[in-house]
């Protein structure tokens, strides 16, 4: 395998953006400014864990995640929100944070978003494989006796999931998601989000990754376009594993933040207050992953060049 730790050109990481022109709406790791008809969404280098977000970012994380998110929307060409990725077309409070703010910033348009996470299941891991061991299903989905942790399911399987500002999303049944949002808009979600899974794994598959499950957010145009938006297949959204590493029966490694979860499990944090700074080899580890998986699944031979040159629409 090539090596993706030879990238050693780190800035410092970019915990909070501020521009105090406009509200600003702060996540996990996004922080989203309201310009009126349309909104900026700057990818923080914020990480959590365990429900906190950490004292220590990870450097470039999130240039690294908006550019796999670029590429997946030119890959996979499904309406989306994108409007461009130019400070200077978001105006000039953010164009004067030009060194902070490029490569891990996107203006987009503004949608009433879905409120529900749609989630593709195509092998048996995570909270999914929790409720099989327990019920024989997931999200009350029935599948077959006798499958291994980290197997593939016999067909990709739609598990949708309440969105959560903070904490965890909780899944649901279909039958639930039709409750809120109606029969014909829940099979069309459905429909889609499978799709782009299938689409989007074949790719991983050739770059020696497997998808093992992502989730989407679609909101609506005042028109009533059903669009894609936020993140679309990042590390943070999807479990990814790398494909010479993948045993059925096991949990495979994956190109995520298990580094810092699993420092954290052996560093006597008690989860219930503010977690503590991370050491540096494990951000530097973290940070590598994510690079790696960008680097590959995007073919860049710098992913952070690609995120910062990506052609604008």
């Amino acid at each position: 395998m090539r090596d993706f730790q030879d990238n050693n050109r780190t800035s410092a990481p970019l915990l909070e953006s501020r521009i105090d022109v406009f509200p600003c709406r702060r996540g996990k790791v996004r922080d989203v400014y309201d310009l009126g008809d349309r909104l900026v969404i700057v990818a923080t280098d914020r990480i959590s864990a365990f429900d906190w977000v950490l004292p220590t970012g990870i450097p470039d994380k999130g240039r690294i995640l908006t550019g796999m998110t670029l590429f997946w929307l030119a890959f996979l060409r499904v309406p989306n929100h994108l409007l461009s990725t130019d400070l200077d077309d978001m105006g000039p409070p953010f164009a004067a944070q030009a060194e902070a703010l490029h490569g891990r910033t996107m203006l987009v348009r503004k949608a009433a978003v879905v409120p529900i996470e749609c989630v593709v299941r195509g092998y048996l891991a995570g909270s999914g494989w929790k409720e099989y061991r327990q019920h024989g299903t997931v999200c009350g989905i029935r599948l077959p006796g006798g499958l291994r942790e980290a197997e593939p399911l016999p067909e990709p399987i739609f598990t949708p999931a309440t969105k959560a500002e903070s904490g965890h999303d909780e899944n649901i049944s279909f039958e639930r998601m039709v409750e809120v949002t109606g029969q014909e808009l829940a099979e069309d979600l459905r429909r889609r989000s499978i799709a782009i899974y299938r689409q989007a794994g074949d790719h991983a598959r050739g770059r020696g990754i497997i998808l093992a499950d992502t989730k989407f957010e679609w909101g609506r145009l005042p028109g009533g376009e059903l669009i894609l938006i936020d993140e679309v297949l990042t590390p943070d959204s999807s479990r990814f594993w790398p494909a010479d590493r993948y045993r059925p029966g096991a949990n495979p490694p994956s190109f995520d933040k298990q580094f810092v979860r699993d420092w954290l499990e052996t560093s006597g944090w008690d989860k219930n207050s503010p977690p503590p700074p991370l050491p540096d080899d494990v951000v530097r580890k973290t940070r590598d992953r994510y690079l790696e998986a960008q680097q590959r699944l995007t073919d860049a031979a710098g992913g952070l060049a690609f995120a910062q040159s990506f052609p604008e629409r």
